[in-house]
């Protein structure tokens, strides 16, 4: 009776560990995905430009600023324009002395915002921003 007993946690404590491991693989992929979307890279190095131009356009496209931190580069909003209230969380990071790379992510009620359309959107909208930043026109 002990060896069934034994041989029967085996058998189930390796199922468990073969699904878990199953599914990080099985999401991965998405993840990669859902990244490459929601993630564009800029040629400049002016950190503080790029945030202003970050809170500028999340400002026109409906969001109320609730955060912004230039030191840890990340600006949080929230807009209730539509039936459930949207959030946006951008966060922004120098990857070296000629770019930075603005990452967004989106949540639509509880849920995340997992289509591209949005995400090019704000990306379109924030690159016609810092065009206008860097050639100063308001």
């Amino acid at each position: 009776m002990k060896k069934i007993l034994s041989s029967l946690i085996i058998i189930i404590a390796l199922t468990g560990c073969a699904s878990t491991h199953n599914d990080v693989l099985g999401t991965s992929q998405s993840q990669v995905q859902m990244r490459n979307y929601q993630s564009r890279s800029f040629d400049t190095n002016d950190k503080s430009l790029v945030l202003r131009a970050v809170i500028s356009t999340m400002q026109d496209l409906g969001f109320i600023i609730e955060r912004a931190d230039e030191k840890l580069g990340t600006i949080s909003g929230t807009s209730f324009s539509h039936i459930h209230a949207s959030k946006l969380t951008v966060s922004i990071r120098a990857i070296n002395d000629k770019q930075i790379v603005v990452r967004a992510n989106g949540q639509v009620g509880l849920k995340a915002l997992d289509n591209p359309i949005p995400y090019q959107n704000f990306f379109n909208a924030l690159g016609q921003s810092l065009f206008l930043e860097a050639h100063e026109v308001e």
